[in-house]
C-alpha cells in the first residue's frame, strides 16, 4: 500500500509555517486534553491540534475498519495494536482530509470548530500506556567515552559491545511527557576518597540525549522476531531525555548495572512520529566490524538522518545550544535492537518503549550528555549569562529537539522540555 501522505507536493488548507516540524507530510499521533477537559487521540498539522475522536464520530474515517471508540481513548495502545496497515490507511486519510484541494471539512465551519484546536489550547498527555521500557546503549562514541572515563582508556569498550546491542530494563512508571518538571533524586553515593557511602541529593544530575521507539504487539512468548521483519512492529519514534544521576550510578551499577540512578525520571516528546513519515530520510548506519551474528545481520538503509539538538536554559535566562548530534551515528539500529530483544523469546507488546541509549557523535560538540561535554566536570560549559555548568543545576531547563530535512520537506518531533527542581520535600 503506497504512503500517499508523504507526497512532498501536497499542501494543506491549514496555515503551516515553512519551518514547522509538523507539515501535512508528518501527521504524528498523540493524546491531548482539550480546554473542555476531554481527553482524545489526535494529530498535529502546523500549530493546530486535530481531534481524531471527533473526526471519527463525524464519519471522516468511513471505509477504514476501526472500532467505534478507536480515537476516543486516553492512550494510543489499541490503535497501535491494529498494525501497520491501519496506521498507514489512517495517516493517508488524514492527509486527504486536510489537503488543500479537499473542501469536505475545510468548508464545514461547524465540523471545523469541533475538530480543530490551537495547539496552545490543549494539554499534551503521555501518548501510550507504557507497559515495559528498555534502554539500550548503542552509540559507539558514547560507550567509548564513558569507558575511557570510568574504566581503562585502552580498552574502553567491553568485549561484548561490538557483538550485541547492550541494554537494561528501565522503569515505565517514571516516564513523563514534555513539560512535567523533574526533582533532583536522593540516593547513596560514595564521596571521593571515602570508604563509607552517604545518603543525600545527587550532585551530578545529567541529561542523556536519546530517541525511543514504540512497538506494537510483535510475538508470543517464546517466539523470536527476524531482523528483516522487525520494522513492521515499530509504530514510531519520540525524543527521550533519559535523566541520569552520575554519582549514584557510579556507586550502584556494579555488578547488575543501572538502577536508581536511571529510573527517577525519563522525559519524552508527546507526538509520536511514524516510521512512514521518516521514510524519505532513510540512510545507512556505521559499518559494523566484526560482522554481527546471522540473526542481527541486515543490509540497506536501516537508520534515519535525524538532526538532534540539546539546549540548556537557566531560570529566567536564555536558551544555550550545547550539543548538536544525529541519530544516524547509532552503531546498532532499531531493528537490530528489537530482534535482539526478542531473540530469547521475550514478549513484545503494544506500547512498549525502547530507548536508543545516549546518542553521541565524534565531535566534542556532538556529545549527548554533560558527562561527555564537560568530560566528567573537568571542562565546564560557559553559558551566555556568564555562569558555568559541570552538570545540571536546580531550576535549569533541558530542551531537546529533533528534525529531518531535505530539499522538499522538514519532518520534526517538536521538543521535549523539562525543568530540574530541587529534591522533593514533604509538606
Amino acid at each position: 500500500m503506497p504512503i500517499t501522505a508523504n507526497d512532498p507536493s501536497r499542501k494543506s488548507w491549514l496555515e503551516v509555517n515553512k519551518n514547522s516540524d509538523f507539515p501535512i507530510q508528518n501527521i504524528p499521533f498523540g493524546v491531548f486534553l482539550t480546554k473542555d477537559d476531554v481527553v482524545t487521540i489526535g494529530t498535529r498539522i502546523g500549530d493546530f491540534a486535530i481531534d481524531l475522536g471527533a473526526l471519527q464520530q463525524l464519519n471522516y474515517f468511513e471505509g477504514i475498519e476501526l472500532t467505534d471508540d478507536m480515537f476516543m481513548q486516553d492512550t494510543l495502545n489499541d490503535f497501535i495494536s491494529d498494525g501497520k496497515k491501519t496506521w498507514r490507511l489512517v495517516r493517508n486519510r488524514i492527509a486527504d482530509i486536510f489537503d488543500a484541494n479537499n473542501s469536505q471539512l475545510r468548508d464545514n465551519e461547524k465540523h471545523r470548530e469541533t475538530v480543530i484546536f490551537n495547539v496552545e489550547d490543549v494539554e499534551m498527555q503521555l501518548p501510550v500506556l507504557i507497559g515495559d521500557y528498555t534502554d539500550f546503549y548503542s552509540s559507539r562514541e558514547h560507550a567509548t567515552n564513558v569507558g575511557k572515563m570510568f574504566r581503562d582508556p585502552e580498552n574502553a569498550l567491553l568485549p561484548n559491545w561490538l557483538h550485541i546491542p547492550v541494554g537494561y530494563h528501565g522503569r515505565s512508571s517514571s516516564i513523563v511527557p514534555s513539560g512535567i518538571p523533574v526533582h533532583r533524586p536522593m540516593g547513596q553515593t560514595l564521596p571521593n576518597g571515602e570508604t563509607t557511602p552517604v545518603f543525600g541529593p545527587s550532585r551530578l544530575v545529567d541529561f542523556e540525549l536519546e530517541t525511543a521507539f514504540i512497538t506494537t504487539d510483535a510475538n508470543i512468548m517464546g517466539e523470536n522476531i527476524p531482523v528483516h521483519e522487525a520494522e513492521d512492529y515499530i509504530f514510531g519514534m519520540v525524543l527521550l531525555n533519559d535523566w541520569s544521576a552520575r554519582d549514584i550510578q557510579k556507586w550502584e551499577y556494579v555488578p547488575l548495572g543501572p538502577f536508581l540512578a536511571k529510573n527517577f525520571a525519563s522525559s519524552i516528546s508527546p507526538w509520536i512520529v511514524t516510521l512512514d513519515a521518516l521514510e524519505p530520510f532513510r540512510t545507512k548506519g556505521p559499518k559494523q566490524d566484526p560482522m554481527p551474528l546471522p540473526y542481527l545481520q541486515e543490509k540497506g538503509k536501516k537508520t534515519f538522518d535525524i538532526n538532534l539538538e540539546v539546549l540548556l536554559q537557566p531560570e529566567n535566562g536564555e536558551r544555550n545550544l550545547i550539543s548538536k548530534s544525529n541519530f544516524k551515528y547509532m552503531y546498532w539500529s532499531m531493528t537490530q535492537q528489537l530482534a535482539h530483544h526478542a531473540s530469547n523469546g521475550c514478549r513484545i507488546n503494544s506500547g512498549d518503549m525502547m530507548g536508543s541509549g545516549t546518542i553521541s557523535g565524534t565531535a566534542e560538540d556532538s556529545f549527548g550528555s554533560m558527562l561527555e561535554l564537560t568530560w566528567g566536570g573537568k571542562n565546564p560549559l560557559k553559558l551566555s549569562d556568564g555562569t558555568e555548568r559541570k552538570f545540571i543545576n536546580d531550576n535549569d531547563t533541558v530542551i531537546m529537539k529533533g528534525y529531518c530535512e531535505n530539499k522538499d520537506t522538514r519532518i520534526g518531533f517538536g521538543e521535549v522540555c523539562s525543568k530540574l527542581l530541587p529534591p522533593f520535600t514533604r509538606k
